[in-house]
């Protein structure tokens, strides 16, 4: 079991940035790979990054590609979602999720676990 909590989100400017972090509860969060997703209002969740648990390999979905990193430290079991330049179109609520093995890594029914999370709300 997995729990998860997600913070670091609010209200911010155009071209602001923000810095999402997600803290992990359970054994061997080393292992499980993270994903960031996004759910805008009568929107589908949307895929945004996603950072292996092994080896820590990075993926990105184009439209945040170059603006947002995604990182972790396993000491702290936490997984991070730096967001730079950020658009308007960037606002929705932001989740992390776990899974310990992930084949299709932009799907999020890959993810059994999931947080609660965040707002953040970019003004024009």
């Amino acid at each position: 079991q997995v729990q998860l909590v997600e913070s670091g989100g609010g209200l911010v400017q155009a071209g602001g940035s923000l810095r999402l972090s997600c803290a992990a509860s359970g054994r061997s969060f080393s292992s499980y790979a993270m994903g960031w997703f996004r759910q805008a209002p009568g929107k589908e969740r949307e895929f945004v990054a996603h950072i292996r648990g092994i080896g820590g390999s990075t993926y990105y979905a184009d439209s945040v590609k170059g603006r947002f990193t995604i990182s972790r430290d396993n000491g702290k079991n936490t997984v991070f979602l730096q967001m730079n330049s950020l658009r308007p179109e960037d606002t929705a609520v932001y989740y992390c999720a776990a899974e310990y093995r992930v084949l299709a890594y932009r799907d999020y029914r890959e993810y059994d676990y999931w947080g609660q999370g965040t707002q953040v709300t970019v003004s024009s």
